[in-house]
């Protein structure tokens, strides 16, 4: 058996190519290997099954890392057969490169109805909200299954009948060259079948917008920005296709008291000098209401505490995040006569220097 070739080497790129380079190398390669263009011909065949080999492991980033780091013999490498069965394994695999190349000719047959489309809605809850769980009702617009038809798109008492242009297979097939080409067909428009008594409902589309009223579910410890995603509570689709999804995008509006990192949230309490000098007991916000806490004698402004499993519920984990309280030390702005004379004692007590009282100038003005 022959040693396999490098696969940049098989795809004619340099080993830094990226991924829409790596595409079109393998699209050029796959268009002049193709076996409907050399039907018969073995080594063609083989090129194109190794091309498809090369391609699939280095457009694939986890594959391609693998292969540069251990080559044909790193974990996952050794597909044998050209990692498919057959060249029909490879159109199925790369389809969307065949159905760009030969239109269709990957032998895709008939196209099955369109998925619906997703709709997107967004929902403001408070922090407390978040914090707990809620559930919310919603009011959307969107496309549901017609009632009348019941999706089918044709009228009461008639049925879609198949397409008699491409017998039901939604494609047809013509000649270009010696190329056999599927496309489109032109009359049901991929669909196979056509209906000869359009719903009057729906105008045939299956579909009839409609306004619905739904009941969410929103988990406790959602952050702002998350989305939520209901499988099938999108647009129905024509012709009884497969819904879309809705996504819901929540807002978890802001808390004056709080400033949210994940789990944790962040307070800040003012306390006075004397309180951090002798230690006090202080009122912190949390999400339950006021927790007391106490905080000892010398500490300093700035400095942080902890009110542990106070905080946020851990998104689809256990427990939760902290409170944590950042001590301000607030210093008043005006003091009386006493105040002062007390600020003063305790200063010259301490061995600590204080410049003259301010505002002599005005007072000596009074006096006069």
């Amino acid at each position: 058996m022959s040693e396999k070739r490098d696969y940049y080497e098989v795809l004619s790129v340099e080993r830094t190519v990226d991924a829409a380079e790596l595409k079109r190398a393998y699209r050029r390669m796959a268009m002049e290997l193709h076996p409907d263009r050399n039907p018969g011909n073995a080594e063609a065949e083989h090129g194109f099954k190794e091309a498809s080999e090369a391609y699939q492991v280095l457009s694939d980033p986890q594959k391609r890392a693998q292969y540069d780091r251990f080559g044909h013999a790193g974990p996952g490498m050794n597909m044998g057969g050209a990692g498919f069965r057959d060249v029909g394994d490879i159109f199925s695999a790369f389809s969307d490169i065949f159905g760009d190349i030969f239109g269709g000719a990957a032998g895709t047959g008939r196209r099955g109805p369109a998925r619906g489309g997703d709709i997107e809605t967004r929902v403001s809850i408070t922090l407390l909200e978040a914090a707990a769980g809620v559930t919310k009702e919603i009011t959307i617009l969107r496309n549901a299954t017609c009632a009348t038809c019941g999706g089918s798109g044709a009228a009461p008492g008639s049925h879609p009948e198949a397409c008699q242009h491409c017998g039901g297979r939604g494609q047809v097939m013509h000649s270009q060259g010696f190329l056999m080409i599927s496309s489109t067909c032109p009359v049901c428009r991929g669909e196979g079948r056509v209906i000869r008594k359009p719903c009057t409902q729906c105008e045939g589309s299956g579909v009839d917008q409609q306004e619905d009223t739904l009941q969410i579910s929103i988990p406790a410890g959602v952050e702002n920005g998350s989305t939520l995603r209901l499988m099938g509570r999108g647009e129905a689709a024509p012709r009884g296709g497969q819904p879309g999804n809705l996504y819901v995008v929540l807002r978890v509006e802001d808390d004056e008291r709080f400033e949210r990192d994940g789990a944790d949230l962040h307070t800040e309490v003012e306390v006075t000098f004397p309180q951090l000098a002798l230690g006090d007991t202080i009122a912190v916000p949390t999400l339950e209401g006021e927790a007391q806490v106490e905080i000892a004698p010398g500490t300093q402004p700035g400095e942080t505490i902890p009110l542990s499993g106070h905080g946020m519920p851990r998104l689809g984990a256990r427990g939760k995040g902290d409170v944590i309280a950042h001590l301000k030390l607030v210093v008043p702005s005006a003091l009386s006569a006493e105040e002062e004379a007390h600020l003063r004692a305790y200063a010259a007590a301490g061995g600590q220097r204080v410049s003259p009282e301010k505002g002599g100038f005005f007072r000596r003005k009074k006096k006069k």
